[in-house]
């Protein structure tokens, strides 16, 4: 998962994803990483500053096809989602 550090992840942060992932969604992820790493940037363009919390706790939700990812998160208002997200990367769950 070293490509995780194109997006601005740091050692310390995919060690520990390393460690946590299961070994099939580790699998999946390095198999489709420009799609990963075009669903992180979405969040980043978005001004989502805890894209690293967030793809901890919801690496699965980074498969999605990009239009997908996109719409579940385009069908809120952008201040408000980023507020929230910022202040609790959990109601990434109920979206």
């Amino acid at each position: 998962m070293t490509f995780l550090k194109e997006v601005g992840f740091s050692d310390g942060v995919i060690m520990e994803i390393n460690n946590n992932v299961p070994e099939l969604l580790k699998e999946q992820v390095n198999n489709h990483k420009d799609l990963v790493i075009e669903n992180i940037n979405f969040l980043k363009d978005l001004g989502i500053t805890n894209y690293q919390e967030a793809f901890m706790a919801y690496a699965s939700m980074f498969l999605l096809d990009v239009s997908e990812f996109q719409n579940i998160f385009n069908k809120y208002d952008r201040e408000d989602l980023v507020k929230k997200i910022e202040k609790n990367v959990a109601i990434i769950e109920h979206l």
